[in-house]
């Protein structure tokens, strides 16, 4: 345990760690720093291409094979079944309403790419490689979660929960997953070919966007922690802490029979780990109109979002490696 804990301490000095803690603190601190929107968006759109393009011609030098269609499996049978047991978690430890606690468990069945994204750098970092695959995993996990949200307000709730016209349209097409998505497919086809012709604009300038981006959202999680705190009860606190130790057992478990590379089950655990605050949100505000946004999106953005940064990334790391010998 203690191997673990010095793990874990080590990879919280990391750059792209302290860079979100620097956000958190001039947010804190009610500084100006600030990165405009239009930046912040053009740094997700690189973060997203950079990691859908390397995952898909990583497949490509890989192949399919029964592990790859398996973890898609896996994914999609979590992103089903952690909302069910979020919401039964929520009921028991806050007052959370039915359709709160279902917006709610929502996106903790859901993922964060953006959270994916600093894990497979954290991954690499310390010499993990990865199955590429895990772009496709992250995929299929994003949409589920909120069929499952709105099955448990239709089955506890008052009234049933009807799926608004065009919502699967919009959870399908939403710009995040149709860029992954599709960088993941065009890495796929181009292979090492491709790979070769534009190594030299995502694979060097990763990190240091990665840097930029995660400054960003420490500045956006900071400010909504510090405007929300009304909200924030000790429950709900404990279930934004708990509930990702929660998922990352699961998806432990579903790495660990898959038979996963040490790097690919610290992604499954993160993936189970993770809540979405920018699918799920849009649909909710659709499907559930009635859920109260200040809850969900304090709890994803503004408590499991930097738990996952700066304590559940390196635990993940270090568990993985301690159960996998990697």
């Amino acid at each position: 345990m203690d191997g673990i804990l010095a793990l874990a301490a080590d990879n919280l000095l990391s750059p792209i760690i302290l860079f979100f803690a620097l956000g958190l603190a001039a947010a804190f601190a009610r500084s100006d720093l600030s990165i405009p929107e239009a930046v912040a968006k053009g740094l997700s759109i690189y973060l997203l291409f950079a990691i859908g393009f390397k995952g898909g011609a990583s497949v490509a030098a890989h192949g399919i094979d029964a592990t790859l269609v398996l973890s898609l499996v896996a994914g999609l049978i979590l992103s089903f079944a952690l909302p069910l047991i979020a919401f039964a978690l929520l009921r028991a430890i806050t007052r959370l309403s039915v359709t709160d606690a279902a917006a709610v468990a929502g996106h903790y069945g859901s993922i964060s790419i953006v959270t994916f994204v600093a894990a497979t750098s954290v991954a690499t970092s310390v010499g993990l490689s990865p199955e590429g695959y895990m772009v496709a995993v992250a995929a299929v996990m994003e949409a589920p979660a909120i069929l499952s949200a709105l099955w448990i307000v239709a089955r506890f709730g008052k009234s049933s929960a009807e799926m608004e016209d065009g919502l699967m349209r919009e959870i399908l097409l939403n710009g995040s997953i149709v860029l992954l998505v599709g960088s993941f497919l065009i890495g796929w086809i181009t292979g090492d070919e491709g790979m070769a012709l534009i190594a030299p604009f995502i694979v060097a300038p990763f990190q240091g966007v990665l840097c930029l981006f995660l400054l960003d959202m420490g500045l956006v999680a900071g400010r909504g922690l510090r405007e929300a705190r009304s909200v924030l009860t000790a429950g709900l606190f404990a279930f934004g802490v708990a509930m990702p130790l929660v998922g990352s057992a699961f998806g432990l478990v579903a790495g660990l029979l898959l038979g996963l590379s040490p790097g690919g089950v610290m992604l499954f655990m993160t993936l189970s780990a993770s809540a979405s605050y920018i699918a799920v949100p849009a649909a909710m505000r659709v499907a559930l109109p009635e859920a109260n946004p200040s809850v969900y999106l304090t709890l994803s953005l503004g408590v499991t979002f930097p738990f996952n940064l700066t304590l559940g990334i390196p635990i993940y790391l270090a568990v993985s490696r301690a159960l996998t010998g990697g």
